[in-house]
């Protein structure tokens, strides 16, 4: 069967600013599931996104990044990551392929922030997803939310695979609307993570939260001059041993460390 390449790749990051450009399809493209069986009938299911980091010395690097323990609970040595094909009739086919997150000797080869639920580890990815992934600048970094003065109210969009659905029987991630929902956001310092009000399930955890033109401000807000990763999602937030509708969302700014942690140990 004739296969195709994904969608064109994200716009370089001096065009950030073009109006026709959105990173919710970007974003799309470089989200993934990633599972692992746990009981009979039972699997472990969880978000992951791709960023595209280079290692110290330029050459290229595809990086996953999700919650860290989502990882965690997958106690064998294998994954699996949901890749996706697309065909010339222009259908897709879900292709997903294991994944290695532990060595022979058990130890993770994934990278976890030394306080913050936030891991990445350097993947292999088919070449379309390896030029989908989000470039690095695109991570907001600690003054982010204050040079744009974020504020409870607005808007955030997340990916994610909620009970392990997808959006289709491609695998393509669910797309979900909620708002920033605590206060202070700032600085990440005192405040490291912060709530967004939308339904929230298991599966959603390692997913991207990200902000585009298309997302609600209050009218005065300052308008970013490109889309921004603002966080990953890593808690649901539960109440009276149910969910209270709230997802706790850490800094893009841990991702930055820990890709950064990446790097020092990067040969």
């Amino acid at each position: 069967m004739v296969m195709q390449d994904m969608p064109p790749e994200p716009p370089a990051a001096e065009s950030w600013g073009a109006p026709e450009w959105d990173l919710t399809l970007g974003l799309i493209a470089a989200t993934v599931q990633i599972d692992q069986p746990s009981t009979p009938g039972q699997r472990t299911v969880g978000t992951g996104f791709l960023i595209d980091a280079p290692k110290p010395d330029g050459s290229p690097r595809t990086v996953l990044v999700t919650a860290a323990h989502v990882l965690e609970r997958m106690t064998d040595p294998q994954a699996r990551i949901g890749w996706r094909v697309a065909l010339a009739d222009g259908a897709w086919r879900f292709a997903p392929e294991p994944l290695t997150i532990r060595d022979a000797g058990g130890v993770a080869l994934w990278m976890k922030h030394a306080e913050r639920d936030v891991a990445v580890m350097e993947v292999t990815a088919p070449e379309a997803f390896a030029r989908a992934a989000i470039p690095l600048d695109w991570l907001a970094d600690a003054r982010a939310f204050d040079q744009w003065q974020v504020r409870p109210g607005d808007e955030l969009l997340t990916l994610g695979y909620p009970h392990g659905l997808s959006s289709n029987r491609a695998g393509f991630p669910i797309l979900r609307v909620g708002r920033v929902s605590s206060w202070p956001l700032t600085p990440i310092s005192a405040f490291p993570t912060f709530l967004l009000d939308f339904a929230v399930s298991q599966g959603n955890s390692g997913g991207p939260v990200f902000w585009t033109p298309s997302a609600r401000r209050r009218p005065d807000a300052p308008v970013p001059d490109h889309p921004f990763i603002a966080g990953v999602l890593v808690q649901e937030v539960q109440g009276g041993g149910e969910g209270l509708d709230l997802g706790v969302v850490a800094h893009a700014e841990y991702v930055r460390e820990t890709i950064a942690m990446l790097d020092a140990v990067s040969p």
